[in-house]
């Protein structure tokens, strides 16, 4: 199940309000470029906002995400009829011949289980092409980011358009690596208080190499994040 910040109807639509610099997908767009793909799939869309850059520049786009909420706020935006938005996840997809699937963000640390995730790579592999590109973003454990987030999360406090201020203020919870847990608790302009609790997993980069090689893919390089040097690992993989 989604986090509540992304499902709850009253939450989903802050998502772009508190995260409003995604300078980090400018990698992305940099490689659908760079790759010659026309066709992509955007797995773990949320709002919709890097599906929508990349319609807004002529591709082909399908965005899928689990989150019913954050796909009406994605639905409502300017252009949102040039993407396909899908409720689901990259194993409830209909059958797509794609050129380029992504998870950005932290997508590709929401698959707790081996399970999910394994069940993720294999539906993304069904919707690719052969040699069509998978690319992903996820934290490189040994550089332990839940210590900068213990040290460093201070609230955040923004006014809305209407000019009404909602807070928002994230801990640590549980630190048990893998998984790293933290709580959001987010106070809304009439004051009702909300919260919404998150865990990611923090896997090496060897595993993550063995996953793509099970569900079909070959790990071509690993990059870094130009907004995050030496924090996170890029992963490029293709459909074999």
């Amino acid at each position: 199940m989604p986090d509540p910040k992304f499902a709850d109807p009253r939450l989903a639509p802050l998502y772009d309000v508190f995260d409003s610099d995604r300078r980090d997908l400018d990698a992305y767009l940099a490689m659908a470029e760079e790759f010659g793909a026309r066709r992509v799939l955007d797995v773990g869309c949320g709002t919709g906002v890097f599906a929508l850059l990349l319609a807004d520049r002529g591709y082909e786009v399908v965005g899928v995400d689990p989150a019913a909420a954050s796909l009406d706020v994605a639905r409502a935006k300017p252009s949102a009829d040039k993407v396909r938005f899908l409720f689901g996840n990259a194993t409830t997809l209909p059958p797509l011949q794609a050129d380029l699937a992504t998870m950005t963000g932290n997508v590709a640390q929401v698959f707790l289980t081996d399970d999910d995730w394994a069940a993720t790579l294999n539906g993304i592999h069904r919707a690719l092409h052969p040699g069509g590109r998978l690319v992903f973003e996820t934290r490189d454990p040994g550089r332990r980011a839940w210590e900068d987030w213990i040290r460093d999360w201070s609230p955040q406090r923004v006014a809305l358009p209407d000019g009404t201020v909602v807070e928002s203020s994230s801990t640590v919870t549980r630190v048990e690596p893998p998984f790293i847990t933290f709580d959001a608790r987010i106070t809304l302009s009439d004051g009702a208080v909300l919260t919404s609790s998150s865990t990611l997993r923090f896997r090496e980069r060897e595993e993550i190499e063995s996953s793509l090689a099970e569900a079909g893919f070959r790990t071509d390089e690993v990059r870094e994040a130009p907004d995050r040097p030496g924090l996170e690992f890029v992963f490029v993989a293709t459909r074999l």
